[in-house]
């Protein structure tokens, strides 16, 4: 999957990550914090902060204990609550590192790893959209995020 843009949902007025299957139609949006959506834009649009943010941390962190990260993996989403995994490489040992897909993302970002989404995660947000009292209005969200081009993306800034 790609980070595809940032957007804020009109009804909530909350930020939405959207990731897209590059190889696919595939279009997975994730409610996130403002906060986190911030973390994420910055990487986006590669602007530099005066003092390190906290994702910028863990990125020197990890290359100061000579460690990387592998991918991440959005791997389960239960009671409407994504779930992800940082899998972190050490001395050729894998450690897995329970996450928000939104610390996860913002990470990825920053150390250019594979982000991936479980499909049993597809397929769970998939049936949550279409048996949900908003199945229209996701259904709908769901098109115009499969139709939206680059410079599409771009017009949504946080």
């Amino acid at each position: 999957m790609k980070i595809r843009g940032l957007m804020m949902d009109p009804d909530t007025n909350m930020p939405i990550v959207i990731l897209k299957d590059s190889t696919s139609a595939h279009v997975l949006p994730i409610w996130v914090g403002i906060y986190e959506a911030n973390a994420i834009a910055l990487e986006i649009e590669k602007v530099s902060t005066p003092r390190p943010m906290t994702h910028d941390l863990i990125k020197t962190l990890l290359q100061g204990l000579d460690a990387g990260v592998r991918k991440v993996v959005v791997n389960e989403m239960k009671d409407d609550t994504f779930f992800a995994i940082i899998w972190v490489e050490k001395d050729g040992e894998l450690i897995s590192v329970d996450s928000r897909p939104s610390d996860a993302l913002a990470l990825a970002l920053r150390l250019d790893c594979p982000i991936y989404v479980d499909d049993s995660v597809l397929r769970t947000a998939r049936k949550a959209a279409t048996s949900s009292d908003k199945a229209s209005t996701n259904s709908e969200l769901k098109r115009y995020l499969e139709s939206l081009g680059d410079e599409d993306l771009g017009r949504y800034k946080m």
